[in-house]
Protein backbone atom coordinates (compact mmCIF):
# COMPACT_ATOMS: atom_id res chain seq x y z
CA UNK A 1 0.00 0.00 0.00
CA UNK A 2 1.00 3.57 -0.74
CA UNK A 3 2.06 5.89 1.81
CA UNK A 4 0.34 8.99 3.03
CA UNK A 5 2.65 11.98 3.65
CA UNK A 6 1.55 14.64 6.09
CA UNK A 7 3.46 17.70 5.49
CA UNK A 8 2.76 20.73 7.85
CA UNK A 9 4.14 24.62 7.64
CA UNK A 10 4.88 24.84 11.55
CA UNK A 11 4.80 22.42 14.34
CA UNK A 12 1.59 24.77 15.79
CA UNK A 13 -0.46 22.92 13.16
CA UNK A 14 -0.19 19.60 15.03
CA UNK A 15 -3.41 19.96 16.51
CA UNK A 16 -5.11 19.81 13.44
CA UNK A 17 -2.99 17.67 11.64
CA UNK A 18 -4.01 15.16 14.49
CA UNK A 19 -7.39 14.51 13.19
CA UNK A 20 -5.75 13.62 9.58
CA UNK A 21 -3.29 10.81 11.47
CA UNK A 22 -6.05 9.24 13.72
CA UNK A 23 -8.59 9.19 10.39
CA UNK A 24 -5.32 7.15 8.36
CA UNK A 25 -4.44 5.08 11.75
CA UNK A 26 -7.83 4.35 11.69
CA UNK A 27 -8.00 2.82 8.64
CA UNK A 28 -4.88 1.18 8.57
CA UNK A 29 -2.65 3.22 5.70
CA UNK A 30 1.06 4.43 6.51
CA UNK A 31 2.13 7.57 6.62
CA UNK A 32 4.95 9.96 7.31
CA UNK A 33 4.53 13.32 9.43
CA UNK A 34 7.19 16.12 8.78
CA UNK A 35 7.48 19.52 9.42
CA UNK A 36 9.00 21.45 6.17
CA UNK A 37 8.10 25.24 5.55
CA UNK A 38 7.40 26.98 1.89
CA UNK A 39 9.43 29.49 3.67
CA UNK A 40 12.02 28.16 5.89
CA UNK A 41 12.98 25.17 4.80
CA UNK A 42 12.11 25.36 1.04
CA UNK A 43 14.85 22.97 0.14
CA UNK A 44 14.46 20.83 1.98
CA UNK A 45 10.01 20.88 1.29
CA UNK A 46 11.29 20.43 -2.52
CA UNK A 47 13.52 17.23 -1.99
CA UNK A 48 10.89 15.44 -0.32
CA UNK A 49 8.04 16.07 -3.05
CA UNK A 50 10.47 15.49 -5.35
CA UNK A 51 11.32 12.40 -4.05
CA UNK A 52 7.97 11.36 -2.37
CA UNK A 53 6.66 8.82 -5.16
CA UNK A 54 9.77 6.66 -5.66
CA UNK A 55 9.86 6.90 -1.87
CA UNK A 56 6.63 4.96 -1.74
CA UNK A 57 3.89 7.72 -0.97
CA UNK A 58 1.17 8.02 -3.03
CA UNK A 59 -0.66 10.95 -2.05
CA UNK A 60 0.70 14.39 -0.07
CA UNK A 61 -1.61 16.04 2.40
CA UNK A 62 0.19 19.72 3.08
CA UNK A 63 -1.44 22.10 6.14
CA UNK A 64 -0.39 25.40 6.40
CA UNK A 65 -1.97 29.03 7.87
CA UNK A 66 -1.37 32.49 6.45
CA UNK A 67 0.54 32.44 3.49
CA UNK A 68 -0.07 28.72 3.17
CA UNK A 69 2.50 28.20 0.48
CA UNK A 70 3.21 25.04 1.31
CA UNK A 71 0.67 22.63 -0.45
CA UNK A 72 1.89 24.66 -3.82
CA UNK A 73 5.51 24.70 -3.34
CA UNK A 74 5.10 20.86 -2.63
CA UNK A 75 2.76 20.31 -5.90
CA UNK A 76 5.02 22.68 -8.16
CA UNK A 77 7.61 19.57 -7.43
CA UNK A 78 5.45 16.51 -7.74
CA UNK A 79 3.02 14.83 -10.12
CA UNK A 80 1.21 13.36 -6.79
CA UNK A 81 -1.79 14.39 -5.67
CA UNK A 82 -1.32 17.05 -3.12
CA UNK A 83 -4.00 17.60 -0.39
CA UNK A 84 -4.07 21.36 0.79
CA UNK A 85 -5.55 22.03 4.61
CA UNK A 86 -6.17 26.04 5.03
CA UNK A 87 -5.17 26.31 9.02
CA UNK A 88 -7.26 28.82 10.80
CA UNK A 89 -4.66 31.56 12.29
CA UNK A 90 -5.67 34.70 14.63
CA UNK A 91 -5.74 36.91 11.10
CA UNK A 92 -8.72 36.57 8.95
CA UNK A 93 -9.86 33.00 10.90
CA UNK A 94 -8.40 31.12 8.15
CA UNK A 95 -9.75 32.80 4.73
CA UNK A 96 -6.06 34.09 4.21
CA UNK A 97 -4.81 30.62 3.73
CA UNK A 98 -7.90 29.28 2.27
CA UNK A 99 -7.65 31.21 -0.48
CA UNK A 100 -4.02 30.51 -0.87
CA UNK A 101 -4.64 27.57 -0.89
CA UNK A 102 -7.19 27.09 -3.32
CA UNK A 103 -5.76 29.67 -6.04
CA UNK A 104 -2.82 27.99 -7.46
CA UNK A 105 -2.41 28.53 -11.14
CA UNK A 106 -2.84 26.22 -14.08
CA UNK A 107 -0.54 23.28 -13.96
CA UNK A 108 -0.16 23.09 -10.25
CA UNK A 109 -3.53 21.52 -8.69
CA UNK A 110 -4.37 21.49 -4.99
CA UNK A 111 -7.20 19.94 -3.74
CA UNK A 112 -8.28 22.22 -1.39
CA UNK A 113 -10.35 21.10 2.09
CA UNK A 114 -12.13 23.31 4.36
CA UNK A 115 -10.64 25.18 6.98
CA UNK A 116 -8.73 23.28 9.51
CA UNK A 117 -10.27 20.23 7.74
CA UNK A 118 -7.70 17.54 8.38
CA UNK A 119 -10.27 14.60 8.63
CA UNK A 120 -11.62 15.33 5.11
CA UNK A 121 -7.71 15.83 3.89
CA UNK A 122 -7.43 12.08 5.38
CA UNK A 123 -10.26 10.62 3.82
CA UNK A 124 -9.67 12.34 0.23
CA UNK A 125 -6.49 10.49 0.70
CA UNK A 126 -7.66 7.39 1.34
CA UNK A 127 -10.11 7.78 -1.24
CA UNK A 128 -7.75 8.50 -3.90
CA UNK A 129 -5.31 5.28 -2.48
CA UNK A 130 -8.93 3.13 -2.80
CA UNK A 131 -8.41 3.61 -6.55
CA UNK A 132 -6.36 0.79 -6.97
CA UNK A 133 -6.43 -0.95 -3.74
CA UNK A 134 -10.32 -3.03 -3.08
CA UNK A 135 -9.56 -3.20 0.95
CA UNK A 136 -9.23 0.50 1.37
CA UNK A 137 -12.66 0.48 -0.99
CA UNK A 138 -14.17 -1.91 1.42
CA UNK A 139 -13.49 0.12 4.29
CA UNK A 140 -14.68 3.20 3.23
CA UNK A 141 -17.91 1.67 1.86
CA UNK A 142 -17.89 0.59 5.39
CA UNK A 143 -17.51 3.66 6.75
CA UNK A 144 -19.93 5.00 4.45
CA UNK A 145 -22.56 2.76 6.20
CA UNK A 146 -21.69 3.30 9.61
CA UNK A 147 -21.92 7.05 9.22
CA UNK A 148 -25.64 6.29 7.74
CA UNK A 149 -27.00 4.23 10.50
CA UNK A 150 -25.76 7.04 13.14
CA UNK A 151 -27.63 9.25 10.91
CA UNK A 152 -30.82 7.31 10.80
CA UNK A 153 -30.27 6.81 14.90
CA UNK A 154 -30.55 10.22 15.26
CA UNK A 155 -33.21 11.14 12.84
CA UNK A 156 -35.44 8.41 14.95
CA UNK A 157 -34.52 9.58 17.89
CA UNK A 158 -35.61 13.55 16.95
CA UNK A 159 -38.86 12.47 15.42
CA UNK A 160 -39.60 10.08 17.99
CA UNK A 161 -38.64 13.48 20.65
CA UNK A 162 -40.79 15.87 18.46
CA UNK A 163 -43.65 13.89 16.62
CA UNK A 164 -45.98 12.50 19.29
Amino acid sequence: MKKVAIIMGSDSDLPIVQKAVDVLKNFEVPFEVHVYSAHRTPEEAGVFASNAKKNGFGVIIAAAGMAAHLAGALAARTTLPVIGIPCKSSALDGMDALLSTVQMPTGVPVATVAINGAGNAALLAIQMLALSDDVLANKLEEKKRADREKALEKDAKVFSDFNN
